[in-house]
């Protein structure tokens, strides 16, 4: 779908470039746009692999093992009956660790294998509950350490790349707050994952 939207942007550039006489300034801006993007991966490759780093340090020490076990009290009323399931529990709990941390790049190959697993759990038909609540989750995450941002403004000549973290604290929890409530609210019925529990068990 996004390649889409970017394609129909890159389509009226050319064309509103083309009716008002200023295609060359579209193609020269394309080139500098595309030059600037190259710097920008570059400025932040470092920051992003040492926050990686600090990732697999807590991995590897136990911290994030120790808090994805804190936060699955907390996670487990949000997920139903798909909680009982000890797999299914673990990578979302990963998944919002990564997310706690900031480590987008992290977070996402987690959450796609909590969505799996999710869905081996409550069956593979429509959408269930507990997969809309990974996705609202994962889409609208409360950062503690916020370094994919901070890596950006830093690449952008920021004196303190940090300072947004009390706005991003508050912003996120916030934004948590309200697509869980929505999540609930406008949720649609689907078979409830005790069902395909229990029917896996028959088998």
């Amino acid at each position: 779908m996004l390649s889409w939207v970017w394609v129909a942007f890159l389509a009226l550039s050319l064309l509103c470039g083309g009716m008002t006489g200023r295609l060359a300034e579209v193609t020269a801006a394309m080139a500098e746009g595309a030059g600037q993007a190259v710097t920008l991966l570059l400025s932040i490759t470092g920051l992003m692999c040492f926050w990686s780093g600090v990732m697999e340090v807590l991995s590897r020490s136990g911290i994030a093992a120790w808090i994805a076990r804190a936060l699955r009290p907390l996670l487990r009323p949000l997920f139903g009956d798909a909680a009982r399931d000890g797999a299914a529990m673990e990578a979302v709990s990963a998944n919002v660790t990564a997310n706690l941390l900031g480590l987008s790049n992290a977070a996402t190959p987690i959450g796609l294998r909590a969505a799996d697993r999710l869905y081996t759990v409550c069956g593979r038909r429509g959408a269930p509950d507990a997969v809309l609540t990974l996705v609202t989750l994962n889409s609208a995450s409360i950062q503690l350490i916020p370094s994919t941002v901070a890596a950006v403004r830093a690449s952008l000549g920021a004196a303190a790349p940090f300072d947004i973290m009390p706005a991003v604290w508050g912003a996120s929890v916030v934004s948590v707050l309200a697509v869980l409530s929505a999540s609930r609210l406008l949720r649609p019925v689907y078979p409830d994952c005790e069902r395909e529990m229990e029917k896996r068990g028959r088998k």
